[in-house]
Order: structure tokens, then sequence, then C-alpha cells
């Protein structure tokens, strides 16, 4: 865990930016020796938007199925899959 007081970002801006992207971990600012900010590269913050996104996705699934949602077989979806392929090169075709 890397914590800085936040006069850091002040005089050693550059220092702390190489810090979290080599890293990949966020700096924690503190203020008074209290914690203050969390500061980190653009890279680890998309990468972590993303990661809280899909476990949102996934806890929303589970909670349809744990109420009784119908759910699919590999197989089903493969085969719903080929139909939707098959239908748009029929499409295709058409045009």
């Amino acid at each position: 865990m890397n914590i800085r007081p936040s006069a850091a970002i002040r005089q050693n801006y550059n220092e702390v930016a190489d810090m979290c992207r080599r890293t990949g971990e966020p700096v924690f600012l503190t203020k008074n020796g209290e914690g203050d900010l969390v500061v980190m590269d653009i890279e680890t913050y998309t990468r972590r938007e993303k990661m809280l996104k899909l476990r949102e996705e996934l806890l929303a699934v589970e909670e349809d199925r744990a109420r009784g949602a119908k759910g699919y077989s590999v197989d089903e979806v493969a085969a719903m899959m080929r139909d939707i392929i098959e239908e748009t090169a029929i499409h295709e075709q058409a045009e």
C-alpha cells in the first residue's frame, strides 16, 4: 500500500504519477495524518471500473436466477447463436 502526505502530490507530482503507473496501485494521500484522497492512473481506474460493472451485471444475473428466471444451457445458447447467424446470412443474401 502506497501512502504519502498530500504535499507529495504538489511537490512530486511526476514521482507520484510514475509510482501509480509502475505499480498499477493507487496512492493514498493523507492530510494532517488522516486519509484524504486516493490517486491512481487512468488505466488502473478504467480497469477497476470495468471490473465493478461486470460484478454488478453478474450479481444482477445471479439475483434473477435466484428469483427463478429461466436460464440457458451452453448448448441452447450455441443453438440460438447459430440461428441468428443463419438468419443474418439469409437476410444479407436477400439484399
